[in-house]
Formats: C-alpha cells, structure tokens, sequence
C-alpha cells in the first residue's frame, strides 16, 4: 500500500515572499491590463459607432418607405375635408408646395421600387 504523503505545517504557511510574488504577479498583470484598456476601448467605440450608423440608415430607409404614404393619406383627408369646408364657408387654399412634395415623394418611392 502506498503511504499517504503528509503536507508539512511550513508549505502551508504565507510568507513574506509569497506576499511579495503575488504582489508583482499583481503589478504584472495590472499593467497589462491598462495597457490594454485603450484599444479595447477604441474597438467598442468603433462597434457603436457602427451600430449607430446602421439603426440611422435603416430608420432613414424606413422614413423614406412611410414618407409617400403620410403625403397620400394627407391629400386623402384634405379632399374629404374640402366638400364640407366649402358647406361651413371656410374655403382651404391649396398649398402649391404640398402638391410638388407629394409628386417628388411618388418620384423618389418610384425609384426606389
């Protein structure tokens, strides 16, 4: 049968040398971490910054999908409006500038289709 090895009480104690390697282990690796701390930094910044940059095209694409939609649904309500402003007396002048944003809003949802 093989004997049992016993630890001695001195391996198992703290000594003034272990304090002073685990120390400069510490002072090691801290260093390194702050070295490396900048350009972790800087790649997460430039995730963000893509990230960011994504959701903005793809809300702008989904502005520009709902945009012709928003001038129809307008020229829409305001000829539905217009027979019974005409009953009440107030006559609406037709905006020359919203007929030329609804043409360029059907001219760019063309292009885009």
């Amino acid at each position: 049968m093989a004997a049992a090895k016993r630890k001695s009480s001195a391996a198992s104690k703290t000594t003034l040398r272990h304090v002073w390697l685990a120390g400069l282990g510490l002072v090691a690796v801290s260093r390194r971490e702050v070295l490396a701390a900048p350009a972790r930094a800087a790649a997460r910044l430039d995730a963000l910054q893509r990230r960011a940059q994504e959701l903005a095209g793809s809300a702008g694409a989904r502005v520009r999908q709902v945009e012709p939609c928003v001038v129809q649904f307008s020229s829409e309500v305001e000829a539905r409006l217009a027979p019974v402003l005409d009953k009440l007396g107030l006559k609406q002048k037709a905006p020359q500038k919203a007929k030329r944003t609804a043409r360029k809003a059907a001219k760019r949802s063309a292009r885009a289709a």
